[in-house]
């Protein structure tokens, strides 16, 4: 990422009448909270800003405590935006439907911090240093010098919090530490993202958790921990799989296993594969070998097949450890 980028970057928002804002489908805490956390200053500063992400369209609940009065169902964004802006999406496929919008639109801005990102836009700000995404739309306002509020501060320090792992993943650096100091000065409040997203529930995942967790499986020669959530998991416990993110930190936790993966039935065919490393494997390496995308301690993948035929494209891709 250079100065030249975000230079113009900056001339582009300040000079835009009116912004569309994207994110990656399924959005993660820093995916949504740097969205909205742009969104809520460019807002502020008197643009007119939407914001969606691809279908399903569904906030997930652990992060409907923020301020989301700018989002609006994909089918509500306008086709051919003058200025479009994306956060955390590592391609163009990543934003499901909105993707076309992209095609179609004057310009376009691509925020990210995933190494997998080739760079989708007219303006790319990709730092794959950044511990997150909300990191670099922290050093974009400061540019800007767009107002931040405590909503536009709550929406950051999630992105920052969630990304890395309560600021406990190797990504944590000074800067991030700093970021994070001035979003708290400026409003933000730990005590409450850390009670909405690590500490509420509903009732049912604690019935899910029990079953994903004692199907566990160790694979020792690997050093690799896996589990399957399956469809009828969540029908019996009247839960939906947003509700679910946190068990790949449940099993990663195993102190025999370097690399924990969880597999989701999605039906129609398809799972999702959720990836964690302690640092020795590379599980964005993996995950783009499966189509998906990630860092070297966090990736994803969609898979086309059965939960057990991803487990095994995962097993295949992985050496045993001597």
């Amino acid at each position: 990422m250079t100065s030249e980028a975000f230079d113009r970057a900056v001339e582009i928002l300040n000079e835009a009448d009116s912004l569309v804002l994207a994110c990656h489908i399924g959005p993660d805490g820093d995916a949504l909270g740097s969205m909205l956390g742009l969104g809520l200053a460019a807002s502020k500063a008197g643009k007119k800003v939407v914001a969606s992400f691809g279908t399903p369209f569904v906030v997930p609940a652990t992060y409907r405590f923020l301020a989301t009065d700018l989002l609006v169902p994909p089918g509500e964004v306008p086709e051919a935006p003058d200025v479009m802006v994306t956060f955390d999406a590592g391609s163009a496929d990543r934003l499901g439907e909105l993707a076309q919008v992209a095609k179609s639109a004057g310009t376009v801005v691509v925020i990210d911090h995933h190494v997998s990102n080739a760079g989708f836009g007219d303006v790319n700000l990709i730092d794959p240093d950044a511990a997150a995404t909300a990191e670099i739309v922290v050093a974009l306002l400061d540019r800007l010098g767009w107002d931040v509020d405590e909503a536009v501060a709550e929406a950051l320090l999630t992105g920052l919090v969630t990304d890395t792992g309560r600021f406990q993943y190797s990504n944590t650096s000074p800067q991030t530490l700093m970021a994070a100091s001035r979003l708290v000065a400026a409003g933000a409040r730990p005590e409450v993202i850390g009670r909405h997203v690590y500490e509420e529930t509903p009732f049912g995942y604690l019935q899910v958790a029990g079953r994903v967790l004692g199907r566990a499986r160790l694979e020792p020669e690997l050093r690799l921990v896996w589990s399957v959530l399956t469809l009828e998991d969540l029908g019996e416990a009247g839960i939906s799989p947003e509700d679910t993110d946190p068990l790949i930190d449940a099993i990663r936790t195993a102190e025999e296993s370097d690399v924990a993966l969880l597999v989701k039935e999605m039906g129609s065919g398809k799972v999702k594969g959720s990836l964690r490393s302690r640092g020795r494997v590379d599980v964005g390496a993996i995950a783009v070998d499966l189509g998906g995308g990630g860092h070297h301690n966090a990736s994803g993948f969609t898979f086309k097949g059965s939960a057990r035929e991803a487990v095994q494209a995962v097993l295949s891709r992985m050496e045993p450890v001597e």
